[in-house]
């Protein structure tokens, strides 16, 4: 019998092979070319309905993802015609426009319909291209995301935890961290908002008569001048009424990074996954998601409160940290949608930002009114309103804190009257806090800078303690299921969100100073930003010095590598003429591939540097209270000389850093090349929910893998034949987390083939508990038959190492590359280092697709009677 299979997939290999090696022509990442065929036709009929036998190759589909960066479906298709069968102008499904035969006539766009004339239907199985570039790079308001950077990054920490099975509540502890830790971050985003536009414009500049004469747009909030009699500055000169209106700044900042967060959920995140309890109907096509259950008939609840009633933990905190039998918690089928989630922390964060700014507002007051002979009424109010605002941050923590994700069924629900009130309520306190601090005041003026400042150096010190705190819960989960290739040790997840907290305390520090110096040049005029925001700047130069070394020690060793490879490589091209220049260039792109797996060596510098001079800043800002140069002021004149180099440095490396910022994300805004260029950065950081942050980028993966399931799905049961689902790069992921998805009636009939893949070299070393080796084992379990192709000369892609006793083998034995070492009959001209690309051009890719489709359906098929001798009985009994 398994010679008959063997005898088959050979065969079929052959069918669909396609032209000779030297035919072949370079295409991009993802696509086919002309080594690759185009697909065939098959003859299949919509209104035949769900196959009731084995498949014939006439029903073969291949659908292709593409990966990073995205790409065009005429590329993928190899063919200037293409069409669109499902989808919409943000993702969608296309087919060659000779594979697109009668759709009206079958009533469902994408079906296959005869084949047509002149078409060879064994030539290779119909392909279909899903292409979801623009949901990372689609128009110009993507540039705009740059600005959340550090809140995509807190959000990968959440994903990057150790897989402990057994440990629910360490695990349930360590996503409440990485809330906790978010939350600091929007905290720290909107108090340096109103460091800008609270301390510097309204408290320190419009004060200063010089300052408001350099820019004439403040005049209207500067008191009257020295020797003026009572009441001779306009009435927004008041300091509290100046604050008061600076407060609309990042009132209205708060305001639209909420309306971005619901705005993108629902465009990107709300399109619902498929259950996989509930799979179409074939015949009518219907979402069984598309309307709510039905309530209860015994207690008048819908039954998702019935499912909750009788399992609590299905949507308890943290339900991921129940172990999933299926090996990976993608297989659940609430993964892809945390509505629920997002919607309680959008309020909470949303509330934050709302109630920093009303503490930004009230605390200058407040201490004015404790003063000796200050008005008692105030006095009391503003005591009223500080205890107001605590009650009101407690709410927003322990809100941070009740819940995680719902994942073990389709949440649908959501909390409406929290997420209302909370929102609401923070509102109420702003607006009384406005009127509090605009209230008049005799007397009252505006000298050094605002009180509070301090509070940048209590939320660091908090940061600082999460963030220790969750190493130590990341360190635990790890010895629970030690793995050496997980990177840094299971540290991966607290390291990043230390790295979150650093980026965004530099952004906030490069803005406050880019403002002081734009509206005080000389630095005498204002007392300037807070001293710890300085102090953050005045470490770039040490960190980026560490950077260096750490760059030469990788190049001289990724040198030595090379040279060692030197000799491997001739041994591999055996007969072929010595060219050492060609063998160079072979061992460098190995040489250099090899740097991705460097990462958690970087990372881990990188992240123990930051930990130590940020620790550094810290205590200098506390200890002195002054800029470096300024603490140095008296000490020997080497400290001095470091201290002033480090200062100015640090604050020429922050604006230069933020003028690249700034035009980066201009230049993405206009140009659709740079607008991609950044999607590369999205297709990565954006795979995931947003479980942690909801002002973080949507999560691309909740629109593209329900396109996926729903396209499979629907496929297979309407014509009940073989589909090979093949992702390139990131779209493996996505292929990956798809096929997890699939119902098991489905996953029968579907091959997975994956080529320049990141499943374990960047997934399952980052995000363990989610595409470690005992996920990917089980994804081989689950799905019928699954095939990797990668090089050594790849940067991204690498095996899967399913581990051993697994059979068959998940990888390839790494495809050689180039393909040839110096010019031959079938290649005259030199074959170039393909790396990360062109995988379709390999002849091994059309043999392991065939072989995937053989391995789906071992059995031949039976030799139809000859129509002449239909009538002849039958004794083959």
């Amino acid at each position: 019998m398994e010679r008959a299979q063997d005898r088959s997939a050979e065969q079929t290999a052959k069918r669909y092979e396609g032209p000779e090696p030297d035919r072949y022509d370079d295409r991009t990442p993802g696509g086919p070319s002309l080594g690759n065929p185009p697909s065939g036709d098959y003859e299949e009929s919509a209104a035949r309905g769900p196959a009731r036998g084995p498949a014939e190759p006439a029903t073969d589909l291949e659908l292709l993802v593409h990966g990073v960066g995205g790409t065009t479906p005429e590329k993928m298709l190899g063919d200037p015609r293409t069409v669109r069968v499902s989808g919409d102008d943000t993702a969608a499904v296309f087919r060659r426009a000779e594979d697109v035969e009668d759709v009206e006539d079958t009533g469902e766009a994408g079906a296959l319909g005869p084949a047509p004339a002149g078409r060879d239907p064994r030539r290779g199985p119909v392909r279909e291209a899903y292409v979801w570039c623009n949901l990372t790079s689609g128009d110009g308001s993507r540039a705009l995301w740059l600005l959340l950077l550090p809140f995509m990054v807190v959000n990968l920490a959440h994903w990057m935890r150790p897989a402990a099975p057994g440990r629910p509540r360490t695990v349930r502890l360590y996503g409440l961290l990485v809330r906790l830790t978010a939350l600091t971050l929007t905290v720290l985003l909107v108090a340096a908002v109103c460091e800008v536009a609270l301390d510097l414009v309204a408290w320190q500049c419009a004060s200063a008569p010089t300052c408001v004469r350099r820019h004439s747009w403040l005049g209207f909030l500067a008191p009257a001048a020295p020797g003026a009699p009572a009441g001779a500055g306009g009435w927004w000169s008041a300091p509290g009424r100046r604050l008061a209106l600076a407060a609309a700044v990042p009132a209205a900042l708060t305001g639209l990074l909420w309306y971005l967060s619901h705005r993108t959920w629902r465009a990107y995140e709300s399109h619902r996954p498929l259950s996989p309890d509930a799979e179409p109907d074939p015949d009518t096509e219907q979402d069984p998601n598309a309307t709510e259950r039905e309530p209860d008939a015994a207690t008048g609840r819908n039954a998702d409160a019935a499912a909750e009633r009788d399992d609590p933990d299905a949507t308890g905190p943290d339900a991921e940290a129940r172990p999933d039998p299926r090996g990976s918690a993608l297989a659940r089928p609430g993964f892809w949608y945390g509505r629920r989630l997002v919607a309680r922390l959008r309020a909470a964060h949303t509330a934050a930002g709302l109630l920093t700014v009303a503490a930004a507002v009230t605390v200058p007051a407040a201490r004015f009114d404790r003063r000796p002979g200050g008005a008692a009424v105030l006095d009391a109010l503003g005591w009223a309103l500080l205890a107001a605002l605590a009650t009101g941050a407690v709410a927003v923590v322990w809100v941070v804190c009740r819940r995680g994700r719902s994942e073990r069924r389709l949440d649908r629900r959501l909390d409406r009257h929290l997420v209302r009130r909370l929102k609401l309520g923070a509102l109420a306190l702003l607006l009384p806090a406005l009127l509090y601090a605009g209230w008049s005041r005799p007397g009252w003026q505006s000298t050094g800078g605002l009180p509070g400042a301090s509070a940048f150096g209590i939320l660091m010190l908090a940061q600082g303690v999460v963030i220790v705190a969750l190493a130590v819960v990341a360190r635990i989960l790890y010895r629970r299921r030690p793995d050496p290739r997980t990177g840094m040790r299971g540290l991966g997840g607290p390291a990043v969100a230390l790295l979150a907290c650093a980026l965004g305390g530099v952004i906030s520090g490069g803005v406050a100073q880019r403002v002081a110096d734009w509206l005080d040049g000389t630095r005498a005029l204002l007392a300037g930003p807070p001293a710890l925001l300085t102090w953050q700047a005045s470490v770039i130069p040490a960190l980026l010095a560490v950077l260096l070394v750490l760059c030469a020690a990788l190049a001289v060793r990724t040198a030595r590598l090379a040279r060692a490879e030197r000799a491997r490589v001739r041994r591999e091209y055996p007969g072929e003429p010595g060219d050492p220049s060609r063998t160079r260039a072979i061992a460098h792109a190995r040489a250099m591939a090899t740097l991705t797996d460097s990462v958690p060596l970087v990372v881990a510098v990188l992240t123990a540097t930051t930990l130590v001079l940020g620790a550094v800043a810290l205590a200098g800002a506390a200890a002195t209270g002054k800029t470096p140069d300024g603490a140095a002021h008296r000490t020997p004149h080497l400290v001095q000389a470091v201290a002033e180099t480090s200062q100015a440095l640090g604050s020429w490396l922050v604006g230069l850093g933020f003028v690249l910022f700034v035009t980066w994300g201009r230049r993405a805004y206009k140009d659709a090349s740079a607008r991609r260029t950044i999607g590369i950065l999205w297709d990565v950081g954006t795979f995931w929910p947003r479980a942690a942050h909801p002002f973080a980028p949507p999560c691309y993966a909740e629109r593209a893998v329900p396109d996926l399931t729903w396209r499979m799905v629907t496929w297979t049961r309407r014509t009940g034949g073989r589909l090979v689902l093949s992702g390139h790069s990131q779209g493996s992921v996505l292929a990956a987390a798809a096929a997890w998805q699939l119902p098991p009636s489905v996953r029968t009939r579907v091959a997975l083939l994956t080529y320049g893949s990141p499943l374990e070299r960047l997934y399952g070393r980052w995000f363990p508990a989610h595409f470690g080796p005992p996920a990917l084992a089980a994804l081989h379990r689950d799905i019928a038959c699954w095939r990797n192709l990668y090089r050594r000369t790849d940067p991204i892609g690498g095996p899967v190492r399913i581990p051993a006793g697994t059979a068959p083998e998940v990888d390839h034995e790494p495809l050689p590359d180039p393909r040839a070492y110096g010019r031959t009959l079938d290649h005259p001209l030199p074959a170039p280092i393909l790396g990360h690309s062109d995988y379709p051009t390999d002849p091994v890719f059309a043999r392991e697709r065939a072989r995937l489709l053989t391995r789906l359906l071992p059995g031949l098929p039976a030799q139809r009677p000859d129509p002449a001798h239909a009538d002849l009985p039958d004794h083959s009994h």
